[in-house]
């Protein structure tokens, strides 16, 4: 019992003495996360300073991780249509198979259906009471979207494709041509 109680006595001395000089124990854990963060700094700047005349810019960076995140929302999508899920938020990209009638029941609707990279098409249900129509939209169109998939046995359905007014729920958008519509 005397050795426990000398022990913790012992540490709570060394913890102390610790404070009093100033002695950071991460010390060690933190000078190792800055010089991380240094060194992909660098690498950074040295990719971007080292061949000025190279075709990688920012827009090439933002567009290589805007199909990356297309690539996982069709992965999300392909397993939440094998497995019946619905409410989940999902950003991906199809092209227009067909454009349908508006559903003027409620709040209207611009509806369209997208067939996705993966081979399952999705009913796109647009809410124009809350958002612009995406203008000029044909068959054979490339959309980028960001909502939420709910399953049917047809594909699924993606909604929510514009800004929430009561701030409930994520907000959502199209991508058509260049121009945003949410």
């Amino acid at each position: 019992m005397a050795n426990k109680t000398q022990l913790g006595i012992g540490a709570a001395i060394a913890v102390l003495v610790a404070a009093y000089f100033g002695i950071d124990l991460n010390q060690q854990k933190n000078e190792s996360v800055q010089q991380s963060k240094t060194e992909y700094s660098n690498q950074q700047s040295n990719h971007t300073t080292q061949n000025p005349n190279s075709s990688v810019t920012s827009n090439d960076q933002n567009n290589q991780y805007a199909n990356s995140q297309n690539q996982h929302g069709l992965e999300v999508i392909a397993k939440s249509y094998q497995r019946k899920l619905s409410n989940v938020q999902v950003q991906s990209v199809g092209r227009v198979k067909a454009i349908l009638r508006d559903d003027n029941e409620g709040s209207r609707h611009q509806k369209f259906i997208l067939t996705l990279e993966n081979g399952l098409t999705v009913l796109v249900a647009h809410n124009i009471d809350l958002a612009p129509r995406v203008a000029n939209l044909q068959k054979g169109d490339n959309v980028e979207f960001f909502g939420e998939y709910e399953y049917s046995a047809q594909g699924g359905v993606i909604h929510w494709t514009h800004r929430d007014p009561q701030h409930r729920h994520e907000n959502g958008w199209l991508k058509h041509e260049g121009k945003t519509y949410q």
